[in-house]
């Protein structure tokens, strides 16, 4: 558990103030993950070209340093159908463990998807530019790092109009916010609120000021769903209670609940699948 905190607090805060841009945070301390984009969907070539004095070939298909493939497959039948041109991972790299959608090519179904826990056996993840051609109009362009949605991302209509457009860094959309316990160096991560379109989706974290997990969660379509897990300080990632929300997002009517509790010593004090007073 140690080991992935150290995994994700090392990807985020390696890019330094990248992560966070020098604007002012509001009051409560948030400022939002925007970063300029590491990819230029328009120049793309010269991405992954380096030249020396002596302008040697460049490199192919090498994207953010790692060696890719091109690939392609098409979905869809008659006047829908559409061609989606990627690359991916020649070589397995691990994905950030803590970025809810990881995208890969399934071998099997010859088909790109998506996964919150990737197995290496079942395909490779997507690395690089990513398409979808509908006829003419390019209808989604974006790009990938190791598997997570990087840079600017598009979508338009069949009859090439524009849907919708995003920014990414890693798998995290630009809009999320983040706090740090330093302000001004911002090298101690304290808090990700996952933000999407104006609404908070995805994963959850709050972070001790050693950088161990406090709180972890997630949003779908602004609300709490699943289990919702606080941790000991200074506990190696111990857990102190598991929290029941909502599985639906859009079910109202549903009233969270404790499912278990630990004490510091780590020993199971309390398991609602054992409480004879608890009314199922």
């Amino acid at each position: 558990m140690r080991y992935l905190i150290f995994f994700i607090v090392s990807s985020i805060l390696a890019a330094g103030t990248v992560l966070a841009q020098a604007q002012a945070p509001d009051e409560d301390g948030f400022t939002t993950i925007s970063t300029p984009l590491t990819v230029d969907l328009d120049r793309r070539d010269s991405e992954e070209k380096t030249f020396t004095e002596k302008k040697k070939k460049p490199k192919k298909n090498f994207y953010y340093g790692l060696k890719t493939k091109k690939g392609f497959t098409t979905r869809g039948r008659g006047e829908k159908e559409e061609i989606v041109l990627f690359n991916y991972l020649k070589e397995y790299q691990r994905p950030d463990p803590y970025v809810r959608d990881i995208y890969y090519y399934d071998f099997a179904r010859k088909e790109v998807r998506k996964t919150r826990r990737f197995d290496p056996a079942r395909g490779v993840l997507l690395h690089g530019p990513y398409s979808v051609r509908r006829g003419e109009v390019i209808v989604e362009e974006g790009a990938f790092y190791i598997g997570t949605k990087h840079g600017r991302w598009v979508r338009k209509t069949p009859n090439d109009i524009l849907l919708d457009k995003e920014k990414y860094y890693r798998g995290w959309p630009k809009e999320s916010l983040v706090r740090f316990y330093d302000p001004d160096t911002r090298t101690r991560l304290r808090e990700i609120i996952p933000v999407e379109y104006g609404i908070k989706e995805g994963y959850y974290f709050y972070f001790f000021k050693d950088g161990s997990p406090a709180v972890t969660g997630e949003y779908r379509y602004g609300n709490k769903v699943g289990k919702w897990v606080s941790y000991y300080e200074n506990r190696r990632g111990r857990r102190k209670r598991e929290i029941q929300f909502r599985r639906d997002p859009n079910d109202d009517d549903f009233v969270p609940y404790i499912t278990r509790e630990w004490n510091k010593a780590g020993k199971l004090v309390y398991d609602r699948t054992k409480d004879k007073t608890n009314i199922q």
